[in-house]
């Protein structure tokens, strides 16, 4: 386990949703499944517990810890996106198998984290500041998933 780890909490999910992530991101994978040596309040000896897994080269661990907590956007995960083709497959990964669109970019997968499919010419059209930055923006206020060319135009204006 790395020294600084990011803990995702699920209900009971976890397994999967580290196997999706896996499936969906290079440089991401599924490292050792740790089950319950005995019973604890929402799970059995031998469920799984813990998970630990990697996402786009970030160490996690998805931890089972029953319904008490639940995501909100107050924690994501940001993927950086060079191409349209790129950002519309990781948004279809995860909206098409039972996530859910929001607004500029972000979206939540089946278990209810957040993620923030963020193509690279919005991040550097927004630190360009002025105009080009204010028009991006305002483009970007009307998606909800990024359309990259559209972006590109706003840009030039």
């Amino acid at each position: 386990m790395a020294k600084n780890t990011i803990c995702v909490w699920y209900d009971k999910d976890a397994e999967a949703a580290a196997r999706f992530y896996a499936a969906t991101f290079p440089d991401s994978a599924v490292g050792a499944v740790i089950r319950a040596p005995g019973d604890y309040p929402d799970g059995k000896q031998r469920d799984v517990l813990v998970v630990e897994f990697t996402v786009a080269g970030i160490p996690c661990i998805g931890l089972n810890g029953g319904p008490a907590f639940k995501h909100n956007e107050a924690f994501s995960f940001q993927i950086a996106t060079d191409t349209q083709e790129e950002t519309d497959r990781y948004w279809n990964a995860i909206v098409g198998n039972g996530g859910q669109e929001s607004e500029c970019g972000w979206c939540k997968d089946k278990w209810g984290v957040s993620w923030q499919i963020t193509p690279r010419v919005l991040s550097e059209a927004l630190s360009a500041g002025g105009g080009q930055a204010k028009r991006a923006f305002d483009a970007m206020m009307s998606m909800r998933k990024i359309d990259i060319a559209a972006i590109e135009a706003a840009r030039r204006g």
